[in-house]
């Protein structure tokens, strides 16, 4: 009969923790150093109880919609509105602009590239072959020449 291993520190309340702390980007290394665990012991946590894993997976899964979002904003370029509150003349006046920013090529060829993949892949160009390959006609000389001795 195999003895029980050390019970585990998890407890149900973490599922709601760790929901939050996915939604601000938290990965499996920075939940351990939450729970005061070891990476291990989070991958654990997610493989056995349903409910951490889900809520793992969906505070993950709206972070990354955030980031999407706000990589697909930057690709194509976007504008928003900031108000400033400034003193004229002794008068407290809100000021409204209009602040564009115009489509990041970085981002436009990072999405592509994700999204697109077959298209848009930054592929390394083979190495042309070289034909003349010194070592081989050395060799093929000095071929030649031995049987020319002979």
């Amino acid at each position: 009969m195999a003895t029980p291993g050390q019970p585990t520190s998890y407890k149900s309340d973490y599922c709601e923790l760790a929901h939050n702390y996915c939604l601000l980007g938290a990965t499996n290394e920075v939940l351990a150093g939450y729970f005061d665990v070891v990476p291990r012991t989070i991958d654990n946590w997610i493989a056995t109880h349903p409910d951490f894993a889900d809520a793992v997976r969906r505070g993950r899964a709206v972070a990354d919609a955030v980031v999407v979002r706000a990589l697909f904003e930057r690709a194509k370029g976007f504008s928003h509105q900031v108000s400033r509150t400034t003193l004229y003349r002794g008068e407290e006046r809100t000021v409204t602009n209009t602040v564009s920013y115009p489509p990041d090529t970085q981002a436009c060829m990072f999405w592509l590239r994700n999204r697109q993949r077959d298209y848009w892949q930054a592929k390394a160009e083979a190495p042309l072959e070289v034909v003349d390959d010194m070592a081989a006609r050395l060799d093929a000389a000095g071929e030649s020449m031995r049987h020319a001795a002979e």
